[in-house]
């Protein structure tokens, strides 16, 4: 039985994986979509957003599912999905085609994150193996981003950009099929009804502020549609609180959240997605604009922060929070990522990838296999069986919405600061260069204050000392 948990660890793994490599890998293939779909650049955006979009604003909902119907039904249910809407996105033959299939794989990846989340947290509950398995799904779900880089652009340059969205396939369905075969079939709760005003309020206040900030990245923050949507979603979302004090059968019990270790941790997931983009997006940037990498060299250089990722994540969930519990942990590896962007921010036009870029990878890497590993652990110890989905939903929430308000505010601060070093200058491709360094730049000192930030909040709420898990797991397994 204990091997078959492994078994399930690897199955959900390699689902978890698929879903955080589509928020990155469709991006090194745009140009190449672009070129032969021929839509705009205006409308380029969309085809990472609708993802984005749908996933964010329907996590809490598919997490609520996966409790009232049972993770296997979830589980299946989201890995066929994907298949099925990554299927359709490959064979995208006009831009809107592929923005539906965009769409589609978000609302499937809303329904399959928590179910496979969930699994592992219901399924390992001995401390010791509770923390190698968390430190495994700590790794995939901090370094999958860094990987759909890399396999983004392997594909498109040696594929097609189509390939992107095909190579899900290769994940979706054996996931399907093994999960079949070792997922045990769940009772749904009894007369499992739906909270409608809750999933109302808190799928549209996500969509709302999720949209809101990805239009303050190409409108600006002062433009009507952004304001209003940022407006709408903070008035959705106080609506969400109040109506699930209220209602009988609440979307997200509140004792999920007003937890202080839970809500410490789903406040280190948040920040550290928005801490994050700093280093994907904008690194990326300046491996390929500043220091003229390939696709691939660029997706390659992030491999050694991976690796290191990989390692803290399994020493933070074997040895250490295990024996000094999650607040120290936490609290040490959002500062070492803020060190880490702080070691980056010294980047010029002039610089090269070993002796400045490398080690500070690795210190990032190091610190976000501490943090990932551990709040998401933390996040969902305890929790009872009937809130399992929805407490793991709210760990993607957290990663999702941070990434998006991590990518409109760093972006336009970029922005603004290259602008401003443009100013009273001649233009030139020197000067252009030094100003797009020093936006990057910019955005890696934010970064690096969003990580030590997350280091003093988390840390304060997170109570010291080794957490006991309160109700005993159901296990996941099939007998």
């Amino acid at each position: 039985m204990k091997d078959r948990r492994w078994l399930i660890l690897a199955v959900v793994g390699v689902a978890q994986l698929m879903v955080v490599l589509d928020a990155t890998i469709v991006n090194i293939a745009l140009p190449s979509a672009q070129a032969e779909l021929g839509f705009s650049d205006d409308a380029r955006q969309w085809v990472v957003t609708a993802y984005a979009l749908a996933f964010g604003s329907l996590l809490l909902l598919g997490g609520r599912l996966s409790d009232l119907f049972g993770r296997k039904r979830a589980f299946l249910a989201g890995a066929t999905g994907f298949a099925l809407a990554s299927a359709l996105g490959g064979a995208a033959g006009s831009f809107a085609m592929l923005v539906t299939a965009r769409a589609v794989q978000g609302v499937f990846a809303a329904l399959l994150a928590p179910a496979a989340l969930s699994v592992v947290s219901r399924t390992f509950t001995d401390p010791h193996e509770r923390g190698k398995a968390f430190g495994v799904y700590g790794a995939i779900a901090g370094g999958g981003g860094a990987a759909g880089l890399l396999l983004g652009g392997v594909l498109t340059e040696y594929a097609s950009w189509r390939a992107c969205l095909y190579v899900n396939l290769g994940f979706a369905l054996p996931a399907a099929l093994a999960g079949l075969a070792l997922l045990r079939t769940e009772a749904a709760a009894p007369r499992p009804r739906i909270d409608v005003p809750g999933v109302a309020t808190a799928s549209a206040g996500l969509f709302a502020l999720v949209y809101g900030f990805s239009k303050a990245e190409t409108a600006g923050w002062g433009a009507t549609i952004t304001l209003s949507c940022l407006a709408a979603g903070a008035a959705l979302l106080v609506a969400f609180v109040l109506v699930e004090r209220r209602v009988a059968g609440p979307l997200l019990p509140l004792r999920v959240v007003l937890d202080r270790d839970r809500g410490g941790a789903y406040l280190a997931v948040a920040m550290c997605g928005a801490g994050m983009f700093g280093v994907f997006v904008f690194l990326t940037y300046y491996l390929q604009q500043t220091l003229d990498f390939s696709p691939v060299e660029a997706g390659a250089a992030f491999l050694p922060m991976t690796a290191c990722l990989v390692v803290a994540a399994g020493l933070a969930g074997r040895a250490l929070t295990p024996r000094i519990g999650p607040k120290p942990v936490i609290a040490v590896g959002m500062l070492l990522a803020a060190t880490g962007m702080i070691m980056i921010t010294g980047l010029g036009v002039g610089s090269s990838y070993a002796p400045d870029v490398l080690p500070a990878l690795c210190v990032l890497g190091l610190g976000m296999g501490l943090t990932m590993a551990t709040a998401m652990g933390t996040a969902t110890l305890g929790v009872r069986a009937a809130d399992a989905g929805v407490a793991s939903a709210m760990v993607n929430t957290g990663q999702q919405v941070g990434g998006s308000i991590g990518t409109a505010v760093l972006s336009t601060l970029a922005s603004t600061a290259a602008t401003d070093y443009v100013h009273g200058k001649v233009p030139s491709d020197a000067v252009l260069a030094q100003a797009a360094v020093h936006g990057y730049t910019t955005a890696f000192w934010i970064s690096a204050g969003i990580f030590a930030a997350g280091a003093i909040l988390a840390g304060a709420l997170v109570r010291p000392g080794v957490p006991v898990a309160g109700p005993a797991a159901s296990p996941a397994f099939a007998h």
